[in-house]
């Protein structure tokens, strides 16, 4: 049990336990069997480098064979090469996890080492291609719906404009109803289908990353936006903070950052009030821009500020100031265009009033 203890303190070490009147930790015990059922590999090294405990899974991804005894076995006995050694070295070295890519044989790996008290380190292995072709999967399925979805709703939409010809009277009212139920259904399909493949785009796999400017940006999303803008009387006030002859700039994928930034000002419009402004400021520091978008309406309910960035969330529709809504998946958009670019969005309450929405980004050349 002196492992199961010493790797206890280790997994709970840096928790915060709320201690009542009687509160206790998870049997040791059963920790080492969360380790030996989990589906991902690990490895348990004492400060000698040498196999403390090792997993199913573990085995089965260094392809060792059934039956061989490794607790108490040197860690060169899972793989003669320097890799692993050299991994948990710079993890007891630096105090702080370390990550590897690692081809073994034909199976591409990521180890993850993580350090603990007294030199012992855990190694965590992960299947590359495993994890991919599951996403890949998961892509594939969301857009074979979305595509199948597709097809009836534009016939709908025809036999919707078709009706809305020769319907009069109440007819034409029930024609009118149902031609804005299928657009936003339309709607729905769309940003579904976006937030499906932004879910399964890890940061380093931006294929179209460059460097993107942001207050040209910001003008070019306003102007598609104008009409309805205008319409109401809003309009827009940009202001840029950033370091001279330099305009605020981040690497990312420049269409998505339009959609992030169109979500945003189309949410700020729409609980503006008639005749209000939009305000955008944006900040750029030495490694981050920030980029808020202000409203000039009610402000946000604590709930709002819980869940504003989860799918299909609705806010208090007295807070929305214009006609109509979007499918619900806007902002959790927005979220996940920013976690994609490394960044991320936050809201509060401004304090002249109204919400504001702020984007965070990396700075990039």
């Amino acid at each position: 049990m002196a492992l199961a203890g010493l790797l206890l303190g280790w997994l709970l070490g840096r928790a915060r336990w709320i201690r009542g009147g009687s509160s206790s930790h998870p049997d040791p015990a059963q920790l080492l069997r969360w380790i030996d059922a989990a589906p991902s590999g690990w490895l348990i090294l004492d400060p000698l480098n040498t196999i403390r405990r090792i997993n199913v899974r573990a085995e089965r991804l260094l392809q060792i064979p059934a039956g061989t005894v490794l607790e108490r076995a040197p860690l060169a006995t899972v793989h003669p090469g320097s890799e692993l050694r050299e991994l948990a070295e710079t993890a007891r070295r630096r105090r702080q996890p370390q990550r590897l890519e690692w081809d073994l044989d034909e199976q591409e790996l990521e180890l993850f080492a993580l350090p603990g008290e007294g030199g012992w380190v855990a190694l965590v292995l992960l299947s590359r291609r495993s994890l991919e072709a599951q996403l890949e999967q998961q892509e594939r399925w969301v857009s074979d719906v979305a595509h199948e979805l597709k097809t009836p709703l534009t016939a709908l939409l025809l036999v919707g404009d078709s009706l809305a010809d020769h319907a009069s009277g109440r007819n034409a009212v029930l024609v009118e109803r149902l031609q804005r139920e299928l657009l936003r259904l339309q709607e729905l399909v769309r940003d579904l289908l976006e937030l499906s493949r932004l879910e399964n785009t890890l940061p380093a796999e931006m294929r179209r990353a460059g460097p993107v400017v942001l207050a040209p940006l910001v003008e070019q999303v306003w102007m598609g936006l104008r009409p309805l803008a205008e319409s109401r009387g809003i309009g827009l006030d940009l202001l840029e903070d950033s370091p001279e002859p330099h305009p605020a700039r981040v690497r990312g994928d420049a269409s998505r950052l339009h959609r992030a930034l169109l979500n945003l000002l189309e949410n700020a419009l729409r609980h503006s009030p008639d005749g209000g402004t939009v305000r955008v400021r944006i900040e750029a520091g030495p490694a981050w821009c920030l980029l808020s978008v202000r409203d000039q309406g009610p402000g946000l309910s604590e709930e709002d500020l819980v869940h504003m960035f989860e799918r299909f969330y609705r806010g208090d529709p007295s807070r929305v100031r214009s006609r109509g809504g979007g499918s619900g998946l806007g902002l959790a958009i927005v979220q996940q265009i920013a976690a994609t670019h490394g960044g991320r969005v936050q809201a509060s309450n401004h304090p002249e009033g109204g919400a504001q929405l702020e984007l965070v980004l990396p700075v990039g050349g």
